[in-house]
């Protein structure tokens, strides 16, 4: 591995996008540039204006360019759980070496023959995740590269979206003028590293309340098991807020952001501030506890569909509890509410990285530290050519240079290139 990579994530929510460069210098993550806009084509997770969302990645990509002081030429994606699906595939192959030592390409072959399943003309592929090998019957391994043996099986989840919502995605993101060098399901890269080892392995949800929707993701045995999106998020509470407050929207956003308490009992009442009313030259005064109710009943009707959906999927304990975390997470009391009506542990997880300290950010830097795993694992490098261009000496940015291909070697999997993906995807699209 080089001693310096740098990687882009782009996470496209309903609310806002973000853009984080990190650098990574002896497997600590960096965070050098940070891009957050205001989604204006995404509604519930699916793409509803193409124009608005990319002028929305691209004002995001200019912020974190300007703050880093790079250009990006390539991003990691992560696309929304929303009418995403997850299937458990088996696959098996024989081991090929002649020494019958288990490499890297017997990895990469047991796992195309994992993904040879019926799927629905309108469905795509997204990620496969081994969950065990097992070599000539000995279960439970977790890398066989180096072993020997002669039938090598894989027992797998495979993840499917939308081919129609991932199409939209790619092309906005193409338009935007942005490779494309892997795509991963956004709760999958968030909770592997929000959750701690035990949580995922015991069983705990893992649950995003972002702008417009709230994702779910249940974790055990330390694989993702159930992933599902309920279409109320914050925006809803900031809905609530103006039509009973009769205040605009941007001043509504204002408030919950300033003066939001989730918890009714904890709020301040002699906590006092003033809202414009829509129509009239005057403004209202509300106590925080006030619109604490209101917030509060919204939330309260959010956790319910938490639990109705959590036992709709087959999740009747959570041993692990839940984590949450997204936009809503900051807001004061939340945690203290959903103990109240999910009666469970619950804590709240923000990334502890200079710059995104902030719960909303809990997918963006998730992105990086997936792939950054995923490239340890399989032993490759992300140089800083591949990503974004040499930091600006002078106000004219160098022209994008061919990406470098990393060596491999013979223990290494060829993974897949997140473009020779896209290609194939839209190839199949057009027949």
């Amino acid at each position: 591995m080089n001693s310096s990579e740098l990687y882009v994530s782009l996470d496209i929510g309903s609310s806002s996008i973000k853009v984080v460069i990190g650098e990574i210098n002896n497997q600590i993550i960096h965070i050098i540039g940070v891009g957050n806009a205001k989604s204006t084509g995404i509604r519930k997770g699916a793409i509803v204006d193409i124009d608005a969302t990319v002028q929305s990645i691209k004002k995001a990509v200019q912020e974190a360019e300007r703050m880093a002081g790079m250009e990006i030429r390539e991003v990691v994606l992560g696309i929304p759980a929303s009418q995403a699906s997850i299937h458990h595939v088996k696959g098996v192959v024989a081991v090929q070496s002649e020494d019958k030592e288990v490499t890297g390409k017997d990895l990469e072959r047991v796992l195309d023959s994992a993904k040879v399943m019926s799927i629905p003309p309108e469905r795509e592929y997204l990620n496969i995740i081994p969950v065990q090998y097992v070599l000539d019957g000995v279960e439970e391994i977790s890398d066989p590269r180096g072993m020997i043996g002669t039938r090598l099986e894989v027992d797998a989840n495979m993840i499917t979206t939308s081919k129609t919502i991932l199409h939209n995605l790619l092309r906005c993101v193409e338009r935007a003028g942005l490779q494309i060098r892997e795509i991963y399901l956004q709760p999958l890269a968030a909770g592997q590293f929000a959750l701690s080892e035990d949580e995922r392995n015991h069983g705990t949800a893992y649950i995003d309340i972002g702008g417009g929707a709230t994702t779910i993701a249940v974790f055990r045995d330390g694989h993702l098991t159930h992933t599902s999106t309920i279409p109320v998020g914050g925006d809803h509470m900031t809905k609530d807020l103006s039509i009973v407050l009769k205040t605009p929207t941007e001043h509504a956003e204002e408030i919950k952001r300033h003066y939001g308490h989730a918890f009714y009992d904890d709020a301040s009442e002699d906590e006092l501030f003033e809202v414009p009313v829509i129509g009239a030259d005057m403004r209202e005064q509300y106590s925080q506890k006030y619109i604490s109710e209101i917030i509060g009943v919204r939330l309260e009707e959010l956790f319910e569909m938490i639990m109705e959906e959590l036992y709709r999927i087959g999740v009747r304990d959570l041993p692990g509890g839940i984590v949450l975390s997204g936009g809503v997470s900051k807001l004061e009391g939340l945690a203290q509410l959903a103990r109240h009506v999910l009666q469970t542990r619950v804590r709240i997880y923000t990334p502890d990285y200079i710059g995104v300290r902030e719960p909303q950010f809990s997918t963006a830097i998730g992105l990086i530290q997936y792939i950054y795993k995923e490239d340890l694992y399989y032993g490759l490098s992300n140089t800083t050519s591949s990503a974004v261009a040499a930091r600006q000496d002078t106000a004219t940015l160098s022209k994008p240079k061919q990406k470098a291909k990393p060596k491999k070697t013979e223990d290494q999997e060829p993974k897949e290139s997140g473009m020779t993906k896209i290609k194939q995807f839209f190839d199949r699209f057009f027949e």
